[in-house]
């Protein structure tokens, strides 16, 4: 049965307005909390999921996006953040009809079966995932102790020092230490917890970790090749207590392909002619 309701072409005018309520510009998770906010969505339909390790809310979100970004209304200046454009600021609300029609002109496609439209948006949107959710898989069927060795590497990539694999058994979920240094001045000591799964990580299992990390760490970093729930995102900065980072599967494949790590990445050659600049010899 389906839980999260809403159709992707319903997510236009939402996430317009959430990347105006972020004064112009936001990250993916940023926009996607704030359509949270605007559609008032359960922790139930928050968390139910498309395929693989993303949630519909987050599958139909780059769907609108993709949509708002053919329409000239934001622009990305790389994969995860988002700015509305000088006509995006104009404008709070669409005609999701018209929106559809206007991309479909602009693409070329020619007038179809509302099911026939359907299948060819979706096959779009699945092309542009499809990097993201192989990794996933690849990373969920490596053997633990390869997974910590993966999330060590990460940690020294990302600028942590003295970064240690410990995995002890009744360490409180502790798999690893090490230190990462501000500035050159400010020292802080992290521990991490590396956890390869296919659902959702709970707020339990956070603050199981906090308690395993509290008087051995000044932050925490938790890695997952799953997701996190909403609650365990708020009990991450809880006030009051130790803050703990959350890398997402959707995250580590972000950071393995900007680093990449595991991951070749080609570029395109694009060549434009200036034909004035001839005129100017």
């Amino acid at each position: 049965m389906e839980i999260f309701k809403y159709k992707y072409d319903e997510l236009f005018n939402p996430v317009l307005q959430a990347l105006h309520k972020l004064g112009g510009s936001g990250t993916n998770s940023e926009i996607e909390e704030q359509v949270i906010l605007l559609l008032n969505l359960s922790n139930e339909e928050i968390e139910d999921i498309h395929r693989g390790n993303t949630t519909k809310l987050s599958y139909r979100s780059a769907w609108a996006r993709n949509y708002l970004k053919r329409l000239g209304l934001i622009e990305n200046s790389s994969r995860a953040v988002w700015s509305l454009t000088a006509e995006g600021l104009k404008t709070t609300e669409i005609d999701k009809d018209e929106a559809k029609k206007i991309v479909k002109e602009l693409s070329g496609v020619k007038k179809q079966k509302p099911q026939e439209a359907e299948a060819v948006d979706e096959s779009e949107e699945l092309s542009e995932l499809t990097w993201e959710e192989e990794l996933i898989e690849i990373l969920k069927t490596i053997e633990p102790d390869a997974f910590e060795r993966l999330s060590q590497r990460l940690l020294r990539e990302l600028g942590f020092t003295n970064v240690e694999v410990t995995g002890k058994t009744g360490d409180g979920g502790i798999d690893g230490v090490g230190v990462i240094k501000l500035g050159g001045v400010l020292s802080f000591h992290v521990v991490f917890q590396s956890k390869r799964y296919s659902g959702s990580v709970s707020s339990s299992a956070i603050r199981d970790f906090r308690g395993a990390m509290i008087g051995r760490a000044d932050k925490g970093v938790f890695i997952t090749t799953g997701t996190f729930t909403r609650s365990a995102k708020q009990e991450s900065q809880r006030d009051g207590a130790p803050p703990i980072d959350l890398i997402d599967g959707n995250d580590l494949a972000e950071h393995l392909k900007n680093l990449r790590l595991g991951v070749d990445v080609q570029m395109r050659e694009e060549v434009t002619i200036k034909p004035s600049w001839f005129k100017d010899i």
